[in-house]
């Protein structure tokens, strides 16, 4: 990390771009209210650090130890200040700031019909952006794929034309780097799900539309893993991203109670190593609608910035995960107590 002098000319901040650039790296350049700090992307190794710093206008040059540096707080505090958390702004919602977010909507698109019914009964519970799933990653075959397996395009304008009805932005998530493109002119926000957290070249492509990206971690994933495939996106220009812990495989033996196991203690563990917002997916962590409601406060109670909930108004007869939807009905009892939770624990507004 090359700190620029407050009084660094624009020459001076090219010439160190320059020599970055000279040895095949790149340049990550982030123009603070006082000073420019520039990171330097790619394997620094062949880089000659004492060279750099006796560079005119360079202040100072530093080294962040871990490999997720463009998103750590450290590399931030030197532009930012302490700010507590990046706001990602999508449309009229801000993630990331005093309020929690709330996420909701059908985990598989099934018809128009569908979702605008559950967009419009989410809306009216108090969620504020619209989910729903059009290429549907399954773990067999014969299973529905979602409406994306089709062609996906109709879909998406329902999904865009529901946002717009029912004032919310969307997201849906981008099963392969074929999909980037079409996903990206109907949607909001581009979610990379948990089984693609570790596909480089989805996290690069996705990252270039400048859109804000909804990222899972793997199952497997530690969290240093996970930030450091977060870094990914970042490093193409993007820091609009939205980490989204999920639950990780359960460890030990005998029966399994729930789908997954939901690592609150994640999200603060997160929030101390990076500045980016951290939601909770606890539908997907534990598999059973009659779980959502406890994790959901729990989730909001240790910190999350909010929570993306799968809903549908019969969960019994929803093609995909219907046993851990919740009914807008119970998602409005989630946010009415997330939001007490959030005031009487963090001081926010609720």
């Amino acid at each position: 990390m090359i700190i620029m002098d407050t009084g660094a000319t624009q020459e001076q901040i090219d010439r160190v771009i320059a020599e970055i650039k000279g040895h095949g790296l790149r340049a990550d350049i982030s123009r603070g209210e006082f000073r420019t700090v520039i990171g330097i992307v790619g394997d620094e190794r062949k880089v000659d650090f004492a060279h750099l710093e006796a560079l005119p206008g360079v202040k100072e040059v530093l080294s962040i130890e871990v490999p997720y540096k463009l998103i750590s707080r450290e590399y931030s505090k030197f532009i930012d200040g302490d700010k507590k958390h990046r706001v990602v702004k999508v449309g009229n919602v801000s993630i990331g700031g005093d309020e929690p977010v709330f996420i909701a909507g059908p985990c598989a698109v099934e018809s128009k019909e569908q979702l605008f019914r559950i967009a419009e009964e989410a809306k009216q519970a108090g969620a504020h952006i619209l989910r729903g799933g059009v290429f549907k990653p399954r773990s067999s075959v014969h299973s529905f794929q979602g409406l994306g397996a089709g062609g996906g395009e109709e879909a998406l304008e329902w999904m865009r034309e529901a946002g717009k009805k029912f004032d919310m932005p969307v997201v849906t998530e981008v099963r392969g780097e074929a999909q980037v493109d079409i996903v990206a002119q109907y949607v909001d926000i581009l979610q990379i799900g948990a089984r693609n957290m570790y596909n480089q070249d989805l996290l690069i492509k996705a990252a270039r539309k400048g859109k804000p990206i909804l990222f899972k971690r793997n199952f497997g994933a530690g969290i240093e893993e996970f930030l450091s495939f977060a870094e990914y996106i970042a490093a193409e220009g993007n820091r609009d991203i939205i980490l989204c812990e999920r639950g990780i495989i359960p460890i030990g033996k005998g029966r399994s109670y729930t789908r997954y196991t939901l690592d609150l203690a994640a999200v603060p563990a997160i929030q101390k190593e990076t500045y980016l917002p951290v939601i909770v997916d606890p539908s997907h962590a534990t598999g059973r609608r009659d779980l959502v409601f406890s994790m959901s406060c729990a989730a909001v109670a240790a910190g999350a910035n909010g929570l993306m909930v799968e809903v549908h108004y019969n969960p019994e007869e929803a093609l995909v995960d219907g046993q851990q939807s919740i009914t807008p009905d119970a998602l409005k009892d989630v946010i009415r107590a997330c939001r007490e939770i959030r005031k009487q624990v963090h001081g926010g507004k609720g």
